[in-house]
């Protein structure tokens, strides 16, 4: 179990009253981390229009202050209904999105209340679980619990569903199966970590073999077991419970030819556990269209003995045989068979009775929340420690003056840039910077020529250097130039050899070369800040999504303008406490202000085309030369 207690929001894309599998996980993992000492909010769709206003007013009062939220999740899990949401299912083929006001209930929730843990669950978009995974800025957790060939074949929302799972920090499947096909789908590592299940009650054997179908499954399935039962010897002693969302339509369909053996009952007026209570056979007949495992998981740890068909997600869970037995799917003579063999033989059950202790304690919730407790533990060990490095540099750096600095810039030492380094002072000077990063792409000698020539101004020696693969990375505070073209890992090092910081710039701006978040989280340990506002980011969501990678891990935030001509310089500026050295930097940023004034993007761009492309070479020098004229008039 973690040493510390922690926050955790738990979401479901289905509706909290309507007792869906996912939403009965959710409701019972809520309440045994709750037991466990965590703080848990669970966050789902609702039907009932006062619990969604009730939630938006706790809400409310939390953001003002006067709430209570968390307070009250010291006493057990907390959950909010969002409102009405379009169920999430394999049969929902449009892509739709959700209503403005659910979307922003999430957001809310999830950017005022302090967690620790986002779990969503089934977050395939559109879909509440997705928009929580979007906004989310704690670390990220998503299980998939299990979804079919034909969602994930079909789904409209694929490429949204792949961008959000990008940002996860860790992914689960429910069972191998499931992760064999969200491979195939979503390439990725995922955990299995096995459900958990409530075990049931079932009565004592009689004298008849009671057998139920669940007829949650395809409907051709129900016709295979109807096959069955007419198959078996008119002698047997046996009676059969087909369990239907549609009873009486498969009654006058299916049914007639069995009659006083056979009965249909209502899964909305009766549940599995009323049904299983009298049941010694449970029947599953799915072709892999739309398995139900989360009735198999409380038949094994019950006692109850599955007759399932072949499929991945059944024969994984049991196994050998040794839990159940197994049939062909749409073989009806196969599946008669084995309810022979189980008429003929009560002893088969008592057998399988006597075995459901060992199977109950490995679907106990108390083992689920082990597991994820560990994965949990795995994620909040990676964030950064907001601690200063060295004792009494914060009080130290506090009683410094404030400046204003810009962490990203560039001269005519980088090729994409035409700023001569004597311009580039005097424009920092007059705009009001008490300190700049210059950072030269894949060099350094422009960085090394302002030091020198700084005067009541501080510069920081950088590099912006361009990986194999990878994406960019800056070293600030470094000494020497750093070849372009190595690893991410290898370029980090001798940022690192040199006593350098790493500062990770324009993260997720997909206009930039950038590494993604998969090798972000490779190297997160090294990374010792990131750039959460970069003014030439044309989508603000890329910056915003930065931001959120940042809390996530607890990096220190930083911003520049990435000026390439003098007019962009200082659109935004970080204003923290004088500094010498990386050490008293790197403090001074945890307490700093990110201000933004930034100047037309369009405008920047234009400039910075018309000074690096569309004029020749002499005309460029011409300008060089008047520039650095009119900037030593300025000195």
């Amino acid at each position: 179990m973690p040493t510390e207690r922690l926050t955790i929001a738990q979401v479901s894309p289905f509706s909290w009253e309507a007792g869906s599998e996912v939403g009965e996980h959710v409701r019972l993992l809520s309440a045994e981390l709750a037991r466990r000492g965590h703080r848990v909010l669970v966050i789902a769709p609702s039907d009932s229009a006062d619990f969604v206003h009730a939630s938006r007013e706790a809400l409310r009062e939390q953001r003002e202050g006067a709430g209570s939220l968390l307070e009250r999740a010291d006493e057990g899990p907390v959950v909010l209904g969002i409102g009405e949401v379009l169920p999430f299912s394999p049969a929902r083929r449009r892509a739709a999105s959700l209503p403005v006001d659910v979307a922003r209930t999430i957001e809310e929730a999830l950017t005022h209340l302090p967690l620790d843990v986002v779990h969503v669950h089934e977050p395939f978009a559109p879909s509440a679980a997705s928009v929580a995974l979007r906004t989310a800025r704690a670390l990220s957790v998503a299980t998939f619990h299990n979804p079919t060939e034909r969602l994930l074949s079909t789904q409209l929302g694929r490429p949204l569903s792949q961008l959000l799972f990008s940002r996860l920090d860790a992914r689960v499947a429910s069972y191998e199966s499931t992760r064999t096909l969200m491979e195939r789908y979503f390439p990725a590592t995922y955990r299995v970590v096995l459900p958990a299940a409530e075990p049931l009650a079932p009565s004592a054997a009689g004298s008849s073999l009671r057998v139920t179908f669940a007829a949650t499954e395809e409907r051709a399935a129900l016709r295979t077991f109807l096959r069955a039962l007419r198959l078996l010897d008119t002698g047997a002693d046996w009676q059969a419970t087909v369990w239907s969302p549609r009873p009486l339509t498969a009654a006058a369909a299916l049914g007639g030819r069995l009659s006083g053996r056979l009965r249909f009952v209502d899964q909305e007026t009766t549940g599995l556990r009323e049904v299983m209570a009298d049941t010694d056979v449970v029947v599953l007949g799915s072709d892999g269209a739309a398995p139900t495992p989360g009735v198999l998981l409380p038949a094994l740890a019950s006692g109850v003995v599955p007759v399932a068909s072949s499929i991945p997600v059944y024969a994984e869970l049991l196994g050998d045989g040794s839990r159940g037995l197994q049939y062909p799917p749409a073989d009806a003579q196969t599946l008669a068979a084995a309810l022979a063999s189980l008429i003929s033989d009560r002893a088969v059950i008592e057998r399988y009775r006597d075995q459901a202790g060992a199977m109950r304690a490995r679907l106990s919730y108390g083992r689920l929340a082990d597991e994820l407790e560990s994965l949990y533990s795995e994620l909040v060990s990676r964030r950064h420690d907001l601690r200063p490095r060295t004792a009494g540099v914060a009080e130290l750096v506090a009683r410094r003056p404030l400046i204003d600095v810009d962490l990203h810039m560039h001269t005519d030492h980088s090729y994409d840039c035409a700023t001569p380094v004597e311009v580039l002072l005097t424009e920092a000077r007059a705009r009001g910077l008490g300190a700049i990063a210059v950072t030269e792409h894949n060099e350094i000698s422009g960085a090394l020529e302002a030091a020198e020539k700084a005067k009541g101004i501080k510069v920081i020696v950088g590099e912006e250097v361009k990986t194999a693969s990878e994406g960019e990375v800056i070293g600030l505070f470094i000494k020497e130039k750093i070849p372009r073209g190595m690893t991410l890992a290898q370029t980090i090092a001798e940022i690192k050899r040199q006593g350098g910081l790493v500062y990770v710039p324009h993260p997720f701006d997909r206009m930039h070369s950038v590494p993604d978040y998969r090798h972000l989280l490779e190297v997160i340990d090294d990374i010792d800040l990131i750039e959460v506002f970069n003014a030439r980011v044309a989508i603000a969501e890329f910056n915003a999504e930065a931001v959120r990678f940042a809390a996530k891990y607890r990096i220190v935030a930083g911003a520049g303008s990435d000026a390439h001509v003098p007019q962009g310089l200082g659109s935004v500026r970080i204003r923290m406490h004088d500094f010498d050295g990386p050490e008293q930097f790197l403090e001074s940023l945890r307490t700093a202000d990110i201000i933004r004034n930034p100047a037309s993007l369009f405008y920047v761009q234009a400039l910075k085309f018309l000074q690096t492309k569309a004029r020749p070479a002499g005309r460029r020098e011409a300008v060089r030369e008047r520039r650095l004229r009119r900037a030593a008039r300025k000195t």
